[in-house]
């Protein structure tokens, strides 16, 4: 049996140290710890003072020769920066870590603790730790410079629109940059008529910036460039750059006429379809037959049509009765139930319609309801012309409408908030279009509450600002949609401006 072998005991030998006697393990050099670093100092000849460029606008450093680096105080980015600062001195020693020590953001240093190890006296490795200081010199950047000496001195420009009545999609696409940090390099954006300009000291950065705008939404582009000026003597031209990005005119909750061509192409979807998601595809959905396509970017262009109808154009129905005529059905995380539904516009009840809904999971009787007017809509659009003998339905429902339950809580905060973009405003248009705008953000904000697809790949942060009501009564948030507080995000800010909140919206 194992258990009945004897076993000698081992006894872990010892050594005195050659400097001061001490007990101790045997090392290749023969001496304690404490008396090998008192003898050698691995971290002699290592620089412990730094001197680091820093751009106070842009929050960038300076990475020799040439190129300016952005990060935050104390971020994966800055330290790595920091230790590259210092590569020549590293390949003396073997660097086994790197941290921060905390100093006040006000005193411009950057303090560093590193750990290092090296081989000395007969092979034995000494592992020892020291501090790097950083001092940061403010000088700003050429981007920077150029934009303090001529703030309207760009090199590029991206001119964004999108011709419909409305800013819908633009308040979702501030939102997809501003999680993306997509305009960070932007020197200058300025609102204007259906659409938004952006600014760059660089053309690349307006090419990425273009990159980016194609993979989140349909668009198209052309670009042009002017001569500014031009040196005979080294040959050197300097041009301005303008992108021009149109962005599909259709958008999400719109009715569409397909045209003939394209309804073939998609299977013969349709005619009639509703718009139900925009991204660089277009997502297409029969209401009719639960039927959903896709359209690509190159797909649209190619054929270029426009909305039958859109949100401007939404009528407000009660529903009156509810006959579910078929199973649920679950299309791209989306669930649909086919039902008969017997509606009124709620500003004319004397007239009934009795439509084909897809909304059968989510309207019961007495709930009020968005939809297209098609019994009264005057619609001239040649696509429909196309289409003989085509019998179009009295009335089409979108969406579920939560507007007479969201008058109770009409002039209330929300528990949430949402960035903006640091953008110069059309004042040209006076008071009636700053209200519009209020109008349609609001609406904006009302859509992310109803559709948690659509505040997917958006952030949403805390509002420190709210506070619950005690008095609210219980009837009042009754099947009101609302964001869970585990998908807000809490507002961290680094800067030392406490007033960085009014970059935000609520």
């Amino acid at each position: 049996m194992a258990s009945d072998m004897f076993v000698v005991p081992q006894t872990r030998g010892t050594v005195l140290c050659c400097k001061c006697g001490i007990s101790m393990a045997p090392n290749p050099a023969n001496m304690c710890v404490t008396c090998l670093r008192s003898e050698v100092d691995i971290t002699e000849g290592l620089r412990k003072h730094v001197t680091i460029m820093h751009c106070p606008d842009c929050d960038s450093y300076l990475q020799p020769p040439r190129t300016w680096i952005k990060a935050q105080l104390e971020s994966k980015e800055l330290l790595t920066f920091c230790v590259k600062r210092l590569e020549t001195d590293l390949k003396k020693v073997r660097l086994v870590n790197a941290e921060f020590i905390w100093t006040e953001p006000h005193s411009k240093r950057i303090k560093v603790k590193l750990k290092v190890q090296k081989e000395v006296l007969n092979g034995a490795i000494l592992e020892q730790s020291y501090v790097v200081e950083y001092v940061q010199q403010d000088n700003m950047c050429d981007s920077c410079t150029r934009f303090q000496a001529n703030p309207d001195q760009w090199v590029a420009s991206v001119q964004l629109r999108q011709r419909v009545s409305h800013r819908r999609t633009f308040f979702y696409l501030e939102q997809l940059i501003l999680k993306h940090d997509a305009a960070a390099h932007a020197i200058k954006i300025k609102q204007m008529d259906q659409g938004i300009d952006f600014f760059f000291a660089n053309r690349s950065h307006a090419v990425k910036f273009v990159e980016f705008l194609g993979k989140v939404a349909p668009t198209k582009s052309r670009h042009d460039k002017q001569l500014v000026s031009h040196d005979p003597k080294s040959n050197n031209y300097n041009y301005k750059y303008t992108f021009s990005v149109e962005i599909s005119p259709v958008c999400r909750e719109d009715l569409i006429c397909l045209p003939p061509k394209v309804a073939t192409s998609l299977g013969n979807l349709g005619p009639l379809v509703i718009c139900t998601k925009v991204t660089n595809n277009i997502t297409l959905l029969d209401p009719f037959t639960l039927r959903q396509c896709f359209l690509d970017t190159d797909q649209y262009w190619r054929h270029s049509f426009k909305s039958l109808l859109g949100s401007r154009q939404l009528v407000e129905y009660d529903v009156f009765n509810i006959e579910v005529v078929s199973p649920e059905y679950n299309l791209g995380g989306s669930k649909y139930v086919m039902a008969d539904a017997e509606v009124a516009r709620v500003s004319d009840y004397g007239k009934l319609f009795y439509i084909r809904t897809h909304l059968g999971h989510i309207l019961k009787p007495g709930d009020r309801a968005l939809g297209y007017d098609l019994y009264g809509a005057n619609s001239n659009d040649i696509e429909l012309d196309k289409y003989r003998g085509l019998v179009l339905p009295e009335a089409i429902l979108i969406k579920k409408s939560y507007e007479e339950k969201r008058q109770k809580k009409r002039g209330k905060p929300r528990p949430w908030k949402l960035k903006s973009l640091d953008m110069e405003l059309d004042e040209s248009k006076g008071r009636a279009n700053e209200q519009k705008l209020d109008t349609e953000y609001e609406e904006f904000l009302r859509d992310l509450e109803e559709n948690p697809e659509l505040r997917f790949n958006l952030s949403l942060y805390r509002n420190k600002d709210y506070q619950p009501s005690e008095m609210v009564s219980v009837s009042d948030g009754d099947d009101l949609p609302s964001v869970p507080l585990e998908e807000l995000l809490a507002d961290l800010e680094l800067s030392e401006q406490e007033d960085g909140e009014d970059s935000m919206r609520e």
